[in-house]
């Protein structure tokens, strides 16, 4: 092999060309896995997935193009460069997630200099990988052959790369350990290049051993640093944590205190739940005259489920929950087993984890009462499930006199967010419906640990509020309250200049946005 100004190898060309070209391969996965990982832990932060993995990507690309700028003025020596520079990234990509969950524990304020520049960081270096194994494989006269095996097998990189992050690393690894082990490939391919190197430098052995057993160690105790940061970052003892191909699942205790959170965001706190259930579930049940056939999209946790199993007309509960650990969790995790009072291993219930518009596409069933419990819409993606065809989708599934409920985020906080999916809600189906346009009816509750909550009830009929009242055992809600949780102050009252929030035009989640950042800026 003929190696233009590149230190010659100690072994015969094919044998050191096979040997490159594998590593561009590993090299593109372990670029891509960082990305994909950086992108994971700012959306389980930050929340608002589709920003983050968009600001990832994009300081992702734009470090790359500056790193094979760089690259050119590399001349010399291009191999020990290269195994130079593998070393590097495969210490900082491979610390990466350790360091970004260290960065919000320790310097929340200074968290996205610290997070970005890290990105740029990581992305420079792999940008200049590519253009240096070019440089190095191109043989005298025939430059077009080695920039299409670089190419052809970068992109099949990158593609193993995007599959085996989110099928095989997070479920088996975790975030953390993950990055570790993508290092840990890095480091492969450095001591690969180390191998074929004719003139070995003591100093670059010594980097490629001391990186590597920094990784290692890392390995073994990254559970024990990621589940030390995460108790800094959520204040409770931490005695459940994991990531899943769709977010981060943590669950807390401080005392007699049980809280889940999911990508940072809290879901529920045992010492008040019962505010938010019992509001969510008992006054849609109350509304049904016979309330047998329930759907519950969400509510994972089966604390939704516990106040529908109240009901002594319940003949089947059909839970449709995307994340299929959350489920597992509200079945056999004690702690929320004995929150939901075992609700989700009742015979009458059904799990299902499936996107929930998916599922109310595919069904062919009708239910008396639909609960939706879902994320706040804090991202484009979530917000396309309150929107109109997603009513529409339900609405289609409810018998002549069901009834059906959503959470609504706090009508004091994001009001906006709040009228746009009344609002939405009102318009899911047309006045001149064959069964009917939809009269929604608005609610609200103060939950401690979110502040006054709100709900968005609606069904065909009419449904006068000062008829309900709970016939089932609750510990809040009692008739006097539930009459008053349908009266708002003048501070959140309905605007007439809202917009509807379409599946095209996802405008509550600019609603949501507004609202929150006037009280988190």
């Amino acid at each position: 092999m003929s190696v233009s100004g590149s230190a010659s190898t100690s072994c015969d060309g094919r044998t050191a060309r096979i040997i490159l070209l594998g590593s561009v391969t590993l090299v593109a996965a372990c670029g891509l896995v960082y990305e994909l990982a950086a992108g994971a832990v700012s959306s389980y932060l930050l929340g608002d997935a589709v920003t983050q993995f968009s600001l990832v990507i994009g300081v992702f690309l734009c470090a790359m193009g500056a790193g094979a700028y760089i690259a050119r003025f590399f001349t010399t020596r291009l191999l020990q460069t290269f195994v130079e520079l593998e070393i590097w990234v495969g210490l900082t990509g491979g610390a990466s997630s350790i360091l970004i969950f260290a960065a919000s524990a320790w310097a929340e304020p200074l968290f996205p200099v610290i997070f970005f520049t890290l990105c740029a960081i990581i992305g420079m270096m792999t940008g200049m990988e590519i253009p240096l194994l070019i440089r190095i494989l191109r043989q005298d006269g025939d430059f077009s052959n080695a920039l299409s095996d670089v190419l052809a097998l970068d992109y099949l990189g990158a593609l193993a790369g995007s599959l085996l992050f989110p099928l095989v690393a997070l479920p088996l690894l975790g975030l953390c350990r993950a990055s570790v082990v993508f290092g840990l490939m890095n480091l492969a391919v450095a001591g690969a290049g180390i191998a074929i190197l004719r003139n070995k430098s003591r100093l670059l052995l010594v980097k490629f051993i001391a990186a590597t057993a920094a990784l290692v160690i890392l390995l073994i105790f990254s559970s024990s640093i990621s589940g030390f940061l995460e108790d800094l970052l959520y204040q409770d003892n931490i005695i459940y944590n994991r990531s899943t191909p769709y977010q981060r699942i943590v669950l807390t205790r401080w005392r007699n205190d049980i809280r889940l959170y999911l990508n940072g965001n809290i879901q529920f706190s045992s010492m008040d739940e019962a505010r938010y259930h019992e509001s969510l579930v008992i006054p849609a049940m109350e509304a049904c005259a016979r309330p047998a056939d329930i759907l519950v999209l969400g509510g994972g946790d089966g604390l939704a489920v516990r106040e529908v199993l109240k009901y002594r007309d319940v003949r089947s509960v059909t839970l449709v929950d995307l994340d299929p650990e959350i489920t597992r969790l509200g079945r056999e995790r004690p702690e929320l087993v004995y929150l939901n009072r075992n609700s989700l291993n009742d015979r009458r219930v059904k799990i299902l984890n499936m996107d929930a518009m998916k599922f109310l596409e595919q069904a062919n069933d009708w239910f008396d009462v639909i609960i939706i419990d879902l994320p706040d819409p804090n991202s484009p993606a979530l917000a396309k499930l309150y929107s109109t065809s997603f009513y529409a989708q339900c609405a289609r599934h409810l018998r002549k006199r069901g009834v059906m409920v959503t959470q609504a985020t706090s009508p004091f906080y994001a009001p906006e967010a709040f009228w746009c999916i009344y609002k939405t809600l009102a318009s899911a189906l047309p006045p001149d419906a064959p069964v009917g346009p939809l009269r929604p009816l608005a609610y609200h509750v103060n939950v401690p640990s979110f502040g006054d909550w709100g709900f968005v009830m609606a069904a065909r009929q009419s449904i006068r509020p000062e008829t309900l009242a709970p016939h089932v055992p609750t510990r809040f809600l009692a008739a006097g309250v539930l009459k008053a949780m349908f009266s708002f102050g003048k501070d959140v009252q309905p605007s007439d200049k809202l917009n509807i929030n379409r599946l095209d035009r996802p405008v509550l989640y600019d609603y949501y946005r507004k609202g929150w950042n006037r009280f988190n800026s």
